[in-house]
Formats: C-alpha cells, sequence, structure tokens
C-alpha cells in the first residue's frame, strides 16, 4: 500500500468523466423500423458529441476569462510551463493552466476563474518547499507574486504573502529589529512561512506575527490574529482551514535591536557552512521528531545515508535532511531517496520520520 506522502499531501476534486444524457434500450425482439437518416448517424454518435459539445463549452469559458483577465492585466499561459521552472528541486512537468497574479483583485479572479470551471488548483511561491510530479499538473497553478511591503510603524510591517520571506528577514534586521534573523537564510514567501510556521536558530515565524489575512474559497477576506493560529512546531491552523484559498498577506510585529544584523550575518555564515545552499534541494525534507529530543538530520546521518543516491536524487553530504537534485532527479527517483530513507530510519531507531516538503500530485481529471 502506497504511503500517504506518496498518494499526496494536497487533495483536489477530481471530476466525473462526462454522462451522456442519451439512453439507449438494449434490443430485445423484432428491431423497430428504421429511424430518420439523420438520427441514424447521430444516435451512435450521441456520447462523443456530447463530449465534444463539453469541451467547446469549455474552451469557451476559457476564452471569455482570458478576455476578462487581459483587462485586469493577467495572462494565462496553457500547457507550455514547466513546473521545475517554479521549483528549488528543479523537477516538474508541465502544468495546463498558468497564471501570475500581483494583487488581490488579480487572486480573486483567478480563484474564481478555477471554482467555477471546475478546475484544480494549486497557490504557489517560491516552490521551495514542493515537489512536482514529472507529468505535472492537470489543472491551474497560480504563481503569488503580491509582493507589497508597508511600514505602518516603527518594528510593523504589513507584507504580501509573494513577498520574499529571505529579502524580509534582510530587511527587518538591516532596520535594527529583532526577530527574522533567521529567515535571512530562508527561500521561501511569507504566505508559505506563516503556512509552516517556518523557524530556525531558536526564533520562529509565530513569534513575531500579529495577524493574517486570507482568501476563502468564497472569496472572502477574513483576519485572524495571532492567538487564533494555533502555531506550533511546523504548523499553523491554516493547514486545516477547509475554506482556505490563500494566504493574502500577514502583518509583523518586531522589537528594537541594536544587535539584530549581527546575528543575521552569523546565522548566515552558519548556514553556508552547514547546509548545500549551492544545489537544488527544497530545505528540510522532514520534520523533526517531536518527542525523541533528536533531528530528523542526526537520525539520517547515524543510519548511514548520507551521500546515499537514487538516480538524480542524493542525500547531500553536507547536512542529511537536505536532498537535493545532483543531475536529472525525477519525481520517481525523489519519492523512491524518501522511501528508502524512511524505511532505514524506521527499521535501526523505530522511529517514523515525517514529511515537512509536499508532494503535488498530477492530478488528472
Amino acid at each position: 500500500m502506497a504511503s500517504p506522502f506518496r498518494q499526496g499531501l494536497l487533495h483536489f476534486p477530481i471530476l466525473n468523466p462526462t454522462v451522456s444524457p442519451y439512453h439507449f434500450p438494449k434490443q430485445l425482439h423484432a428491431p423497430p423500423p428504421d429511424p430518420p437518416l439523420r438520427a441514424r448517424i447521430y444516435k451512435p454518435l450521441a456520447p462523443q458529441l456530447s463530449r465534444k459539445l463539453d469541451r467547446q463549452q469549455h474552451e469557451a469559458r476559457v476564452e471569455h476569462w482570458k478576455w476578462k483577465w487581459k483587462r485586469n492585466g493577467l495572462k494565462i499561459e496553457r500547457g507550455t510551463k514547466l513546473l521545475k521552472d517554479l521549483s528549488t528541486w528543479g523537477i516538474g512537468g508541465p502544468c495546463d493552466y498558468f497564471v501570475q497574479v500581483f494583487n488581490r483583485t488579480q487572486l480573486v479572479s483567478a480563484v474564481r476563474f478555477c471554482q467555477e470551471n471546475e478546475i484544480p488548483f494549486i497557490i504557489i511561491g517560491n516552490g521551495s518547499n514542493c515537489l512536482f510530479d514529472d507529468s505535472g499538473f492537470r489543472g491551474c497553478v497560480i504563481l503569488n507574486r503580491i509582493e507589497f511591503l508597508e511600514r505602518i510603524e516603527p518594528g510593523i510591517y504589513r507584507v504580501g504573502s509573494g513577498f520574499g520571506f529571505n529579502r524580509l528577514g534582510l530587511q527587518c534586521s538591516n532596520e535594527g529589529f529583532t526577530g527574522l534573523e533567521f529567515a535571512g537564510g530562508i527561500p521561501g514567501t511569507v504566505g508559505g512561512a506563516v503556512y509552516m510556521n517556518a523557524g530556525a536558530n531558536g526564533q520562529e515565524t509565530a513569534d513575531v506575527v500579529d495577524s493574517v489575512n486570507i482568501l476563502t474559497t468564497e472569496y472572502k477576506l477574513q483576519r485572524y490574529r495571532r492567538n487564533e493560529l494555533n502555531f506550533g512546531y511546523r504548523y499553523s491552523a491554516c493547514q486545516d482551514m477547509n475554506d482556505l484559498a490563500a494566504i493574502v498577506e500577514a502583518t509583523f510585529r518586531l522589537q528594537s535591536s541594536g544587535s539584530a544584523r549581527t546575528r543575521q550575518l552569523e546565522y548566515l555564515e552558519r548556514r553556508k557552512l552547514s547546509q548545500p545552499i549551492r544545489e537544488k534541494s527544497a530545505g528540510s525534507v522532514f520534520r523533526n521528531p517531536p518527542d525523541d529530543g533528536v533531528s530528523a538530520a542526526k537520525l539520517i546521518e547515524e543510519a548511514g545515508l548520507k551521500g546515499l543516491r537514487v538516480g538524480g536524487a542524493m542525500v547531500s553530504k553536507i547536512h542529511a535532511n537536505f536532498f537535493i537534485n545532483a543531475g536529472g532527479s525525477t519525481s520517481q527517483d525523489m519519492l523512491d531517496l524518501i522511501d528508502l530513507v524512511k524505511g532505514q530510519v524506521r527499521r535501526k531507531f523505530d522511529i517514523e520520520l515525517q514529511e515537512e516538503i509536499s508532494y503535488i500530485q498530477p492530478c488528472n481529471f
């Protein structure tokens, strides 16, 4: 039986094939008189015509939306965007639809298009926590480029969810505020950092989040205060919101510090020495076990798995919880390597590692 990870950590609606409205009773006795010529020609073709009409109607709706999007400054790409270009792993095939959104209005328009046309969709930022399939994604990939930053008052920043988390960390530290020094080495976006409660070096996103605005699947904006998000280790309540379409923005509240920049430079230097920053990776593949007091990287290293390779996928020799695309890795290579490492750690330590990354299924429909 496939692991939950292989089955996919994200699930989207799978549409049923078109059911023809025509019904053909079985012939029980003598054949009835020949129907008119037009009926004889078209009746056997009814299911195919029904599907063709459905496709034509779908194409007409898409063309209508393309016209509407053009007025809003949006451009939809069909079947040409490779997901490997949107992933820090450099893995992934083409998606059926691709669009970039730069503000809340465009985000709502893109989500509405997918909802009304029953098209599965995913919203991504920097693609630093995703494993895309080589088959691509049979749906719409929405790239979040909502990248504004506003200084409400000293130490309080209102930031778009597509803003680079690394960039935000550098900005805050340079301006003399502490709490996001660790973000200087994280390649994701603000939305992804809030969703996963990213953290390192004893700091977490949750420590400085003041509030978060989300877009629901009903196109409503909702605001959540920090205490409503139930932050935990690599967890926020956003992960359990059934009506969550996207995180739109977040407000951070930081404290003044004269040593923030110095501390951040120390973190960055440490990261250069301990992580394969020049390789194609997705950051930590596994979460640290909650109750064992030992990191996932330590378990993998003690199992003797550093440098283990499956096809083009390899466990980093620098940091055992970083799996890298060493050249030409396929999604299957990476999935097999993840399963192999999990199995070895389970057998040696009786500990079940849990993935921190998300595998995006092709989602055929």
